[in-house]
């Protein structure tokens, strides 16, 4: 007997919730970022207490859309002797990919053209055929809105779990996700190391982040590593505002700016950077934001005659996802594999994801979690009037200038 919530749902779709969970699937979606491998490790010691077998999905979706994926392993059984020692490696020991959404996923037609079908009753019924009773999916808000999706499609009798996993920070819900914090520490080493030949050479260099839509990274790694300008999605830029804060701080004697960009920044009167459209199965990919910035100051400067010192850009990339997690990820990525299992699955809940809030991990669920993209709001956000007070250009004039408009002769070490 089933408990399908829905009369037209396909009863080969169908769960039987009665069956106790004997064997739990975990996979890895979208972006690596460090911080997975502690959640893995955490949510398979978990099951495995629980007396269950867990069985780690390749590749985020892939392993569940063709059952004979390898790159290079397949899926594989997780052991306590495999998930031993993951907690101090960076990315994912499952593998994971930003193009396997099963509701759109890319194949090639007739005409060896790319287009997006819906292949999400496969993935079903090959969950079926692997004889998983439970999903962990690990991920942001598009791999919980696909395992919402996917559980829709079963008349809400497939039991899934989330865990919140992006360095973007930008998931609904959850305080923050595992991932940030190391991407943040990354940031501010960055940008450490080219102040100092910034400084040297007297330049102004543009550090382009990523965060998509989002500008928490460059918010929270600008004002770590003390950068003059940040620029945010959220906040449109004003290149006169940017071009007037390099100026000032010539004039006082601090012939070099850092100016930190999130990937998704925009000038007041364009839209945001993409390296190319959308293509099939895949999200659009930004880029371009720091040298389009350089082109624009370098084009102010030349129609107001304005000499402005050398510009450089660097784009920090894909560093910012690498590395060994920071202490903080390693616990939070911990807490909520743990209590993923042992506090939702274990307890017979389907449909929520587990989420920090203040310093608990507690239960939501996936419509709370994808209810909404978090956003810095500039007019309530506490960082963003922490930055104005401390001079920091946000893209515009509303802020406290940090020096006077007059010439200063503090050695250029002085401050930063």
């Amino acid at each position: 007997m089933s408990n399908s919530n829905s009369a037209d749902v396909d009863e080969d779709l169908v769960f039987h919730l009665q069956t106790p969970i004997r064997k739990i699937g975990i996979m890895t979606c979208g972006g690596d970022c460090p911080g997975l491998n502690p959640v893995i490790r955490a949510a398979t010691i978990s099951a495995i207490r629980q007396g269950w077998r867990v069985i780690g999905i390749e590749d985020s979706m892939q392993g569940l859309i063709n059952l004979n994926y390898r790159s290079p392993h397949g899926n594989v059984e997780l052991t306590l002797e495999k998930v031993e020692d993951i907690i101090t490696r960076g990315g994912t020991i499952l593998g994971s990919d930003n193009h396997s959404d099963p509701f759109r996923y890319a194949v090639f037609n007739e005409k060896g053209e790319k287009e997006e079908r819906d292949i999400s009753r496969q993935v079903i019924l090959n969950i079926k055929k692997l004889q998983l009773d439970a999903l962990v999916v690990i991920g942001g808000d598009g791999s919980i809105s696909i395992a919402n999706k996917l559980r829709a499609l079963t008349g809400n009798t497939l039991r899934v779990v989330g865990v919140p996993k992006t360095i973007d920070n930008d998931l609904a819900a959850t305080d923050y996700t595992f991932g940030f914090n190391t991407a943040i520490q990354t940031i501010t080493e960055a940008i450490d190391k080219i102040k100092d030949t910034a400084c040297s050479h007297d330049r102004t260099i543009i550090i382009e982040v990523m965060g998509r839509d989002a500008g928490w990274l460059a918010l929270h790694g600008g004002i770590a590593g003390a950068a003059h300008v940040i620029l945010v999605p959220e906040i449109p830029y004003d290149v006169a505002a940017i071009g007037d804060t390099i100026r000032n701080r010539d004039l006082n004697g601090r012939p070099f700016t850092i100016i930190v960009i999130a990937e998704g920044a925009k000038a007041s009167n364009s839209s945001a950077s993409y390296l190319k459209e959308r293509q099939a199965g895949e999200m659009i990919r930004y880029g371009g934001a720091g040298d389009r910035l350089c082109a624009e100051l370098e084009k102010y400067a030349k129609h107001e005659k304005i000499p402005l010192k050398e510009i450089r850009v660097t784009v920090l990339g894909y560093i910012q996802r690498g590395g060994s997690p920071t202490n903080f990820d390693r616990i939070l990525g911990t807490r909520l594999g743990e209590h993923a299992v042992s506090e939702i699955l274990a307890k017979g809940l389907g449909g929520h994801m587990a989420a920090l809030r203040g310093t608990r991990i507690e239960t939501v669920t996936f419509e709370e979690a994808t209810a909404f993209q978090k956003l810095i709001d500039p007019q309530t956000d506490q960082l963003i009037k922490t930055a104005k007070t401390l001079g920091i250009c946000v893209g515009n004039q509303d802020h406290l200038p940090y020096f006077k408009q007059t010439p200063c002769s503090t050695p250029r070490y002085a401050f930063s």
